[in-house]
């Protein structure tokens, strides 16, 4: 799948990843993890990158984002080749990873300290960020007061108040229950509609997928390579009016489970 076949539209995209692959050394063996991945996410777009454990989704994000360095193809980002990380690019982890030490909003306010935004300023922004994930009269509280899911609001609001090009979301929701787990999908899809923040956002989640995204990158395994790219065109905003037992939901979610199909039960780790 080129980039071009995956482009929703003729706009020159945010984002790009041309023939990006990357090998592993491990005990002097090489792994390839990643093989000749195109993959293009415009300004706005929802995009979601779904596959189980070991077909390289957390690899491809993590090279996106500058943590690791791909070992042929280029990242492309707002017309830019990128290397490293940088403050342009949001991330938010499986694990929050905030400071126990500091409040909610001084956690918030880590990156704009970094970047030495004076301190009236830099309050005036991490408050903004934390009603923009309804979290209004959190900011004085202790990380330990306040739940898991808060928890993880704060983490996607220290990462809006850097006002990134682009977010970039690790499975961010995979470790919290079912009911906050739908809770937190809502809320994300709320936080994107109101701030338009390009989301690239990794899952091994079918529904959840199909929840959030504009696009969904099926991902294949050994090596991690893109399989197909559906667009999905069910109606937003979906957390007000859809259903995931409606008839287009489910037929979204049997196509991408038949693309699976092919995969023993021990490679496939999908939750479908």
């Amino acid at each position: 799948m080129t980039v071009d076949e995956m482009s929703m539209s003729n706009k020159e995209p945010l984002l790009e990843l041309k023939g990006v692959s990357k090998v592993f050394n491990k005990e002097g063996k090489d792994f390839l993890a990643l093989e000749n991945v195109d993959l293009s996410v415009e300004e706005g777009e929802f995009v979601c990158i779904l596959g189980p454990t070991g077909c390289g989704k957390s690899v491809t994000l993590q090279i996106v984002a500058g943590l690791i360095e791909q070992t042929a193809g280029s990242v492309i980002l707002d017309g830019k080749e990128e290397h490293g990380p940088g403050p342009h690019k949001g991330m938010v982890f499986q694990e929050y990873a905030l400071l126990p030490w500091r409040n909610v909003l001084e956690n918030v306010e880590i990156g704009l300290e970094l970047k030495h935004v004076p301190r009236r300023e830099r309050r005036s922004i991490a408050k903004e960020q934390l009603a923009t994930v309804g979290l209004e009269g959190t900011e004085h509280q202790q990380v330990h007061e306040i739940s898991v899911g808060m928890r993880q609001r704060v983490a996607i609001a220290r990462a809006l108040a850097n006002k990134p090009k682009i977010l970039l979301m690790d499975e961010p929701f995979e470790a919290l229950d079912a009911l906050t787990k739908e809770e937190m999908q809502i809320q994300i899809l709320k936080v994107w509609e109101k701030t338009g923040t390009t989301i690239l956002f990794v899952t091994h989640d079918v529904d959840e997928a199909i929840f959030l995204s504009d696009r969904i990158c099926v991902m294949d395994i050994n090596p991690g390579r893109l399989k197909k790219v559906l667009v999905n065109h069910l109606p937003r905003p979906r957390h007000d009016c859809m259903s995931r037992t409606d008839k287009e939901f489910n037929e979204m979610r049997d196509e991408i489970i038949a693309l699976y199909s092919s995969l023993k039960d021990e490679e496939l780790d999908l939750i479908i």
